[in-house]
């Protein structure tokens, strides 16, 4: 489980094609600190760490992964957002992020406001995914408050401090990211789903 606090938008040094795997070397701050077989959030993608040397580490994604993430256009040289996984003993800062990526979306609109910016992003609604003014929505890895939600599309409002500290200064518009919509909101909608059959 995550909260969707980036802790770093660490560069990607590695990506190497394994049939419909995808193994990508990073190197960020705390790869000291890993261990094998721990879970790290990849712009919102739960990966676990296979490989570890004294600077970098690796993950590998697989082909489901890879179809529902945006992790197949990474780079080396492009950042990414990463995240350890939550300790039950702090603060939950974000809200509750699983690491599971139900879709893409794709950046359509960014307008600056006088020091802040607003990104709009659309998104296949026909998934049955849904997001509500004011509620919650992760995109790369970000826990961020939904501003003017759509149908298919919604806003959300990056403060300085986000847009410096994570990937979001090199989204434009054009760009695939990564979502994962609130559980709460995924388990209301498939519940209505089954009483409606």
């Amino acid at each position: 489980m995550f909260s969707g606090i980036v802790e770093e938008a660490a560069v990607v040094k590695k990506v190497v094609v394994d049939n419909g795997n995808l193994h990508i070397t990073m190197e960020c701050s705390f790869t000291e600190d890993l261990k094998i077989d721990q879970s790290v959030a990849h712009n919102g993608v739960c990966l676990t760490v296979v490989n570890k040397d004294v600077n970098t580490y690796t993950v590998t994604a697989i082909s489901e992964t890879l179809l529902k993430s945006n992790l197949s256009h990474i780079k080396a040289g492009d950042k990414v957002n990463l995240e350890r996984s939550m300790k039950l003993n702090e603060r939950l800062d974000g809200h509750i992020v699983q690491g599971h990526v139900d879709q893409t979306a794709t950046c359509t609109d960014i307008t600056e406001a006088g020091g802040s910016w607003y990104f709009m992003f659309e998104y296949d609604a026909s998934k049955n995914n849904i997001t509500v003014e004011k509620g919650s929505v992760t995109v790369n890895g970000v826990s961020l408050t939904v501003v003017n939600s759509k149908a298919s599309s919604f806003q959300v409002a990056i403060i300085p401090y986000t847009y410096e500290n994570t990937n979001f200064h090199q989204i434009k518009v054009g760009t695939e990211v990564n979502l994962e919509f609130d559980i709460i909101g995924k388990y209301v909608a498939r519940l209505l789903e089954l009483h409606q059959k």
